[in-house]
């Protein structure tokens, strides 16, 4: 009667797939797949998604560099497949089949082939007429059989528009790619060599980022980028698993296995994501953005401002990112500009001058040169605006010489030398060491106290869970424990102080760092270089003793007084950065609350430490403080619990907050790795039990001493 009873649409995409040299093709484009392994979470309503949380997943996605997807293990809720065809992302849609307990058992066994059909079956007439499903995947770690290949079979027959994936057949000439998970570099490059193979080969899965870990992400990429063969990878995976509950006194935190009083369970193996429940993006998110950014620049002639700027799309021009640059002083910003836009299409490069003007140079100033790429127009993932990819690098500029802080020109201190203690005052200062504790207990400058107690060796770190795992090939923290490394015992041997100079003392302190009943430890000898400047030169003598396994750190621990909670760096930041992952945070000037450098991973672990750090000080609201200097450089954190408090805790509200603010000087700390489940840390992020040595100077700050940035670039004459 002319009345409408039922509407049905279906938005349809056009595309072509294809493998063709050892690559994928989209649209005849080599792709590189620079994918998350997403499973379908929500902190409050469990595995029930909603429409929002889905575009917020997509969002963050794309707006981090993202460009794929593998339905882990199942396929996902239709909803998703609308968003990715209209967000862009490209999809591994994987058949609800994992069979991982009994392994091959049912693909070999004829009973169950029907069931395993049915998986496959059922997936592609759902999905396939969506453009963002680029591969079909026959399921997850169920072996590999007869049933496996009558999949592959039925795909292939009824879709040969795109290529079937699996892990583990790779053997299998039923599979179109070779799948790995958690290879090594090492294993991933001989497979990507491998003679006679000709097919493309990607990770399924790989840098696990179970807590703060995904270290050495550059290396799996360098790989990549270099064997054509590869066609990129999943990380593992988006979302910490975890579900939001509240202690009695409100505070929130999140669940995991075992919490519930549910047997068996895989603890916090289901925290393995890039963001949190509630989707905050972890420091590891920071790092997949900048590596796998679509802009590279590499330097040309950087005192001139020569660049050249390649396009790593794999389909779209540069035409769309306004470029801006800036030339920075020590974090300060000299000059700024803007580039044409850059027409360059996907595989191009060029070469163009950024036109900064040599700037008046300043002693012991360092000169950074970055660009910015950053969208045009807004888009359905991102505002105009939104960075897409960034570079820095420093500028080779002739340095003048540093200020040289005279000797001769400082006031004149006095030592008092008793039994009990070593007590250093200058104009204005006091320094008081313990001969007992063998550590200063108190340096106050101008009437207020700057430091409660400190320095002392650390070498323990709250494992992490990469360093956690206990069936891996690393098994870290347990090789740690077995050694004592979470139980040394100091024993101060000797205590000696010394005037050199009218304005010069020193005092040495030796001691041996050890665990109770043990044939390992460290020998330490810190020496104090003390001036009538106030400052204070420590050198740190370490040399290890025994069998020890890798070390999870060497540096200093000081504490101090709870008021200096403002955090200011002159480093990578502003987010936490380790030796095998810190591409992601550029170099410059930082400053935040103490609580704000605190990560919160759902099980507190090691965290919020800042690499390649000139100087850090930590001041209060009225300018006092004290000042760390790198000789060169640092690793710092800041926080207001010790390495002790964090390995304790088990949940975020299980941490206790001192008062007092614990200040990590570390000359090494080891890398993240991926060890939780895949690769440890590779060998250059090892810290080595060998002898090292090692400075960092101290100097208070308040009213009439220098400003941190200008006291850091002092040179302080060196006595004998």
């Amino acid at each position: 009667e002319g009345r409408v009873m039922e509407v049905q649409n279906c938005k349809v995409g056009f595309r072509q797939v294809e493998i063709r040299d050892g690559q994928l093709l989209v649209n005849g484009a080599p792709v590189l797949l620079k994918g998350v392994n997403r499973h379908e979470h929500d902190p409050d309503t469990g595995h029930t998604v909603s429409a929002e949380s889905m575009v917020q997943d997509v969002r963050l996605m794309k707006q981090f560099n993202v460009n794929a997807v593998r339905t882990c293990h199942y396929p996902d809720d239709p909803r998703w497949y609308d968003l990715c065809d209209r967000y862009g992302l490209y999809v591994i849609d994987e058949a609800n089949l994992e069979s991982h307990g009994v392994w091959d058992q049912p693909s070999k066994d004829p009973t169950w082939r029907e069931a395993f059909l049915q998986r496959a079956i059922r997936m592609v007439e759902r999905d396939k007429n969506h453009p963002s499903v680029i591969i079909w995947s026959l399921g997850n770690e169920s072996g590999e059989g007869p049933n496996h290949a009558a999949m592959a079979e039925w795909v292939h027959q009824h879709d040969p528009t795109r290529p079937v994936h699996y892990h583990p057949a790779d053997h299998e000439p039923y599979v179109d790619m070779i799948s790995l998970m958690y290879p090594t570099i090492d294993r991933l490059v001989e497979v990507a060599t491998r003679e006679g193979e000709t097919r493309p080969l990607v990770m399924c899965e790989y840098a696990h980022s179970m807590g703060n870990s995904t270290g050495n992400l550059k290396e799996y990429w360098e790989a990549i980028w270099g064997h054509q063969r590869c066609i990129g990878g999943f990380i593992w995976d988006w979302v910490d698993q975890g579900l939001r509950q509240k202690t009695a006194e409100g505070e929130e935190w999140f669940a995991y296995g075992g919490d519930f009083g549910d047997q068996p369970n895989d603890g916090p193996f289901c925290l393995n994501g890039l963001v949190s429940p509630d989707r905050e993006p972890h420091p590891a998110l920071w790092e997949h953005k900048k590596v796998l950014e679509p802009v590279r620049v590499t330097p040309v002639h950087l005192a001139t401002g020569v660049v050249e700027i390649a396009n790593g799309y794999d389909l779209t021009d540069l035409g769309g990112l306004d470029v801006s640059w800036s030339l920075s002083a020590d974090g300060q910003v000299l000059q700024k500009g803007t580039l044409p836009r850059l027409d360059l299409a996907p595989g191009q490069s060029r070469k163009v001058t950024i036109p900064f003007s040599r700037p008046d140079l300043e002693p012991g100033v360092e000169y950074w040169l970055a660009l910015s790429f950053r969208l045009a127009e807004g888009t359905a993932w991102a505002d105009a605006g939104h960075e897409v990819a960034w570079e820095q690098f420093q500028v080779p500029l002739a340095t003048l010489p540093r200020p040289v802080l005279k000797v001769e020109e400082m006031p004149a201190l006095e030592l008092e030398d008793s039994p009990a203690a070593a007590t250093v005052r200058g104009r204005g200062w006091q320094l008081v060491f313990d001969k007992k504790e063998g550590t200063i207990t108190s340096f106050e400058h101008e009437g207020v106290e700057l430091l409660q107690r400190g320095p002392s060796l650390q070498i323990w770190r709250a494992p992490t869970d990469n360093d956690a795992n206990t069936w891996g090939n690393e098994r870290m923290a347990m090789r740690w424990r077995d050694a004592g490394l979470d139980r040394l015992v100091e024993e101060v041997q000797e205590v000696t102080a010394s005037q050199l100079q009218p304005q010069v003392a020193r005092v040495v302190v030796r001691s041996q760092w050890a665990p109770p009943d043990a044939a390992v430890g460290f020998r330490c000898a810190c020496t104090y270089t003390i001036y009538g400047s106030a400052d204070v030169v420590i050198d740190t003598h370490v040399e290890p003793f025994g069998e020890l396994p890798p070390l999870p750190r060497v540096g200093l621990r000081l504490a101090l007084p709870g008021e200096f909670d403002t955090l200011t760096w002159y480093g990578r930041g502003p987010h936490e950065t380790y030796p095998d992952r810190k591409q992601g945070a550029r170099v410059g000037l930082y400053s935040g609350s103490v609580d704000d450098q605190y990560v919160p991973y759902i099980v507190p672990q090691e965290n919020g430490n800042k690499t390649d750090v000139r100087w850090a000080a930590l001041t209060g609201e009225e300018g006092p403080g004290l000042l760390a200097v790198g000789l060169p450089l640092l690793n710092v954190s800041a926080h207001h619990f010790t390495a002790e408090d964090l390995t304790a805790a088990r949940h975020t509200f299980e941490l206790k907050r001192r008062q007092e603010i614990i200040l990590n000087l570390d000359h090494l700390q080891a890398g993240l790795g991926n060890a939780s489940c895949g690769p440890g840390r590779l060998p250059q992020y090892l810290i080595e039990p060998v002898e090292t040595r090692f400075q960092v100077r101290l100097r208070p700050l308040g009213p009439g001493t220098a400003s941190p940035a200008a006291a850091s670039k002092q040179e302080l004459e060196p006595v004998d």
